[in-house]
């Protein structure tokens, strides 16, 4: 045996052991993935064909379940709800995380507290902040109200008691919940920021409006595509929020597409067609987000 060769025999055991034991640390965490997404995702491709419930075997259909979305009005209206949230959840969180990540990003005795304060919401329970918001949304009672009766405001929104308002409502308790988490992005965003482009657009002149659109926005061009992806997927996806705070009432004014899917699935035992339903949620948010990867990056060219 010549030396190359017991060398090359050498290394094809070194390489043969570090892929063992990279597999070794893989194969757990990809067996978990496969378990409980991959092959629920494929069911949930097969059930969305058929007519199924939990009791029975599931009978192929092929496209009614599609067919049947067209003409159903309550999946409008629970599209409709979705898009109406997300169309104001986004801009709003957008604003209001990029607000505190701003002013919490300064040398402020007690900034710590006040970015604890901002985040505390996001790790509360979602029962509990709901029914404390419907107090303070209370129409008769509730400090909202009493607070705009205060002010002149005579006949003040039923919020969570009107079909009005109640969309209005869940969305600010969204923002709020949520900006303190997206806050966080921001600042480690602007923590990427170099100083010395700061000092240079002081040396220039530039205000501090001015040093905000020419040095912070661009700069937080990454993290904030990040952000808006994150809540779109989010928005299109809400749920929890709605379902304790309002449960897609009064009537359906607050009714999305996931807790429509629920009702379908696991109140009606419409597993077929809640499938369909999931995948056409699914197909939004691929084809939303698909949309803004191609935006971005045309804008950074």
């Amino acid at each position: 045996m010549t030396v190359r060769s017991a060398h090359r025999r050498r290394s094809g055991r070194v390489v043969l052991r570090d892929t063992a034991v990279g597999w070794s640390f893989l194969a757990p965490n990809f067996a978990g993935f496969a378990v409980l997404t991959l092959v629920p995702l494929a069911l949930l491709f097969y059930y969305a064909f058929t007519s199924w419930n939990v009791f029975g075997g599931a009978e192929w259909t092929g496209l009614e379940n599609f067919r049947q979305l067209l003409h159903d009005r309550s999946f409008h209206t629970a599209l409709t709800n979705t898009l109406y949230y997300t169309v104001f959840h986004i801009p709003l969180t957008l604003v209001a995380a990029l607000g505190l990540a701003l002013l919490l990003n300064r040398k402020l005795r007690g900034v710590a507290f006040f970015r604890t304060v901002a985040f505390f919401p996001y790790i509360t329970s979602i029962v509990a902040l709901a029914q404390v918001w419907n107090m303070l949304f209370s129409p008769g009672y509730g400090p909202i109200n009493q607070v705009l009766r205060a002010v002149g405001v005579d006949h003040p929104p039923g919020w969570t008691t009107s079909a009005d308002w109640s969309m209005p409502a869940v969305i600010i308790v969204g923002t709020w919940r949520e900006a303190g988490y997206y806050m966080l992005l921001f600042l480690a965003g602007l923590q990427t920021i170099p100083t010395q482009l700061y000092e240079a657009a002081k040396v220039d002149g530039a205000n501090s409006w001015q040093r905000l659109r020419a040095v912070t926005l661009p700069g937080l061009r990454p993290t904030t595509f990040f952000v808006v992806v994150m809540l779109t997927i989010g928005s299109f996806k809400v749920f929890d929020l709605i379902l304790v705070m309002t449960n897609g009432g009064p009537g359906q004014s607050t009714l999305v597409v996931s807790q429509y899917i629920f009702q379908k699935g696991f109140g009606e035992n419409q597993l077929g067609y809640a499938s369909a339903i999931s995948i056409v949620l699914f197909l939004i948010c691929f084809a939303v987000t698909v949309v803004q990867f191609v935006v971005n990056r045309r804008g950074a060219r």
